[in-house]
């Protein structure tokens, strides 16, 4: 009896213990429902704020955009209240797509007039995951125009989907989507103190507040005019107007200033202008360019810029961050990884490392599949996308031993080709097959430095210790020719039509120092930069060179004395031509072959602009990514430190360039891996 009891008791805990576990089941899933329904309204809802001078714009018009190949998709739309708040609520945010808002018309609150203004147009460009609030303003519209320059096309945007998520991505770098406040990079040490990238942005938002608040209908007027860019098709309102400033930065830059200190003079007295975001620009700029300065990952003395086909930056370094090194003694450096948005991706102070690589020059290769890299020292690094080597030296197939690798051209079927700068030969990888490299000797090699290889399959080859490009067909090197430039020539590159452009270290009058045959790369660098950087007057040339061998301009264009020691140079998407200059510190951009959308009698060959900058150095590369940005490579910084023998104890790790440059929106954006001609993405 007892016995049956005590059975009923504990059958009915059993079934009481399995009620308990599935209500608790059921409480969880309830739980867990409940978690994804809050959650997807709250990706269905976006809040914030529409603001001018700081203060709300009341009845603007904000509405919410995906962006795509195609023209925009209209998310949600509604008006701000009167502190200038808004809420958008949509069914649906597409999770691969970047979105913006725009902000149009109403009532600034910072304005004595009180009727709306619809020119009034401000923007914030957002990545897929984006902030639960948002605020627009200038400085938003500021950042979002100028990363996203190449794809505004009136108030829409649309282009190429990884240029697109690399401006988005890079709009928090300028500035904070919530607060609409300045970003964390423009604010670190060298971006707010050692450029005017700052006071930039805000002498052109605080444009943007004049326009809203202050200014009257001539100097509107007279705004639009001045952000006409060299196309001529004039703004409609302040996000048009931006939009414009962004594509040609140098165009109208005194009229802008000048609209400026207009709108904001400056007292007699000295005291600060009136202007509601400062520092402000003191002085007329040379251009309304906006760049940051990005280092870390083992950056110091960049060499070859190469991008992968996700937009990440790929590129050898000459030197260890940190020590003390030049062209009499150093420590080699390794091979870096930068995200688009310029986040370090490599490891510090080494970079990726392997395969017995010390020191890279201008080796830096990005295949479909893989990246290679070269060393002073002869080795070879090859690496997958995360930085590991996928193999160790033994697998190379050469039982001699190279020094001073340089650079490395991949051609469309894959084969890699890299300049052997020491011993006058070439090393071919059939097909980017390590195991089958095998040593090309090929007639007027001397010192080769850079490689590229036409539609045609032709290898080019410059000579760093000559004035003459090597060309001839990757299956006969037996019939190669040989093209006049300057002297010492170091970077090749093609255009969409499959000119060559070639960069040469100095004019055809340089005296040239006598440099002993087998030099190495070092040595070379010394002797050559020692006699550039003390001659007296600038030097260098950049030629053309037509698929059938013809040169428009046998000696080459110099820019009227504006190149100077050019170094590296790539081509764009509209074939305009950007070139490194080491001597004269800055990024030229040069008409290309055609020079279309620059101002009337623009020719092949005229420089159209030089930018400069605190964070732009002594450069080698320049390179353009998938958004039109312009990174730009310093390489050496201050020459003591770099061939003083001892240099200067204060500044002796100062020889290798800090960090890299990249300017925003200036270039016609380009399909990357670069292998051979330049493509549109």
């Amino acid at each position: 009896m007892n016995m049956g009891k005590n059975m009923k008791n504990e059958m009915e805990k059993t079934a009481g213990r399995k009620d308990i576990a599935s209500n608790r089941f059921l409480f969880a899933i309830l739980l867990i429902l409940l978690a994804f329904t809050n959650a997807k309204t709250m990706a269905d809802e976006l809040r914030g704020n529409v603001q001018t001078a700081g203060n709300p714009i009341a009845g603007a018009t904000v509405t919410l955009y995906a962006v795509g190949t195609a023209a925009p998709k209209q998310l949600a739309q509604s008006q701000t209240d009167a502190q200038g708040a808004f809420m958008l609520a949509f069914s649906e945010a597409p999770s691969n797509n970047v979105l913006y808002l725009t902000a149009k018309g109403g009532i600034p609150k910072a304005s004595a007039n009180n009727s709306p203004n619809d020119r009034i147009a401000l923007m914030t460009l957002l990545e897929a995951q984006f902030p639960k609030t948002v605020t627009i303003n200038e400085l938003t519209t500021v950042a979002s125009t100028f990363t996203a320059a190449r794809f505004i096309n009136e108030e829409s945007i649309s282009g190429n989907p990884l240029g697109l998520r690399i401006a988005a991505g890079n709009v928090p770098n300028f500035v904070d989507l919530q607060t609409g406040g300045w970003g964390k990079v423009i604010l670190d040490p060298v971006n707010s103190t050692q450029t005017t990238s700052l006071a930039i942005l805000n002498t052109l938002g605080s444009l943007i507040s004049a326009f809203a608040t202050t200014a009257d209908d001539d100097w509107r007027a007279r705004f639009f005019k001045a952000a006409t860019p060299p196309s001529g098709i004039r703004p409609k309102n302040t996000l048009e107007a931006m939009a414009g400033i962004a594509r040609a930065p140098w165009a109208k830059a005194e009229s802008l200033y000048a609209l400026f200190d207009e709108a904001y003079p400056q007292p007699k007295d000295g005291s600060r202008r009136k202007a509601p975001f400062a520092p402000y620009l003191a002085w007329t700029p040379p251009d309304f360019a906006l760049s940051l300065c990005f280092a870390g990952g083992g950056m110091f003395a960049n060499g070859r810029f190469m991008f992968d086909s996700e937009g990440n930056l790929w590129s050898g370094q000459n030197w260890m961050p940190g020590s003390q090194s030049g062209v009499i003694h150093n420590i080699g450096g390794g091979v870096i990884k930068l995200a688009p948005n310029g986040t370090p991706l490599s490891p510090p102070i080494t970079g990726f490392t392997g395969m017995g690589l010390d020191g890279v020059g201008w080796g830096t290769a990005v295949t479909l599949d893989k990246v290679w890299a070269t060393s002073f020292n002869g080795k070879i690094l090859v690496m997958d996308f995360n930085g590991n080597p996928i193999g160790t030296e033994s697998d190379f197939p050469f039982k001699e031993k190279f020094l001073g690798l340089m650079g490395i051209g991949v051609a469309a079927n894959g084969d890699v080709w890299i300049a052997d700068g020491s011993d006058d030969q070439l090393l071919y990888f059939p097909g980017g097959r390590v195991k089958d490299g095998r040593i090309v000797k090929v007639a007027g090699l001397k010192s080769p430095f850079d490689i590229v290889i036409d539609a045609h399959n032709r290898v080019w080859v410059s000579n760093s210790q000559s004035n003459t490009i090597v060309r001839f067909p990757a299956n006969n090197p037996s019939k190669a020719e040989t093209f006049k430039a300057g002297i010492s020539v170091r970077a090749l590159a093609l255009d969409s039509k499959g000119n060559v452009w070639v960069a040469s270290n100095a004019s055809p009058d340089f005296p040239v120092p006598k440099i002993p045959d087998g030099a190495s790369i070092m040595e070379q660098f010394r002797l050559l930069g020692v006699a550039m950087l003390k001659y007296p007057k600038a030097t260098g040339v950049i030629n053309m060179i037509r698929p059938d061998g013809t040169q428009p301009n046998p000696e080459g264009y110099t820019g009227a004395g504006v190149i100077d020691v050019p170094w590296g140079l790539n081509i764009d998407g509209d074939d305009d031509v950007w070139i490194g200059n080491f001597r004269g510190r800055g990024v030229v951009l040069m008409a290309g072959a055609e020079s279309k959308g620059h101002l009337p009698n623009t020719k092949t060959g005229d420089v159209i602009h030089v930018f400069q900058s605190g964070s732009i150095q002594m450069l080698t590369d320049v390179s353009i990514d998938p958004a039109g940005n312009v990174w730009a490579a310093n390489n050496w910084n201050f020459p003591d430190a770099s061939v003083g023998d001892p240099p200067k104890y204060p500044t002796s790790t100062w020889g290798g360039g800090s960090g890299l440059t990249i300017i925003y929106g200036i270039a016609a954006p380009v399909k990357p891996p670069r292998m051979g001609e330049v493509h549109k993405p």
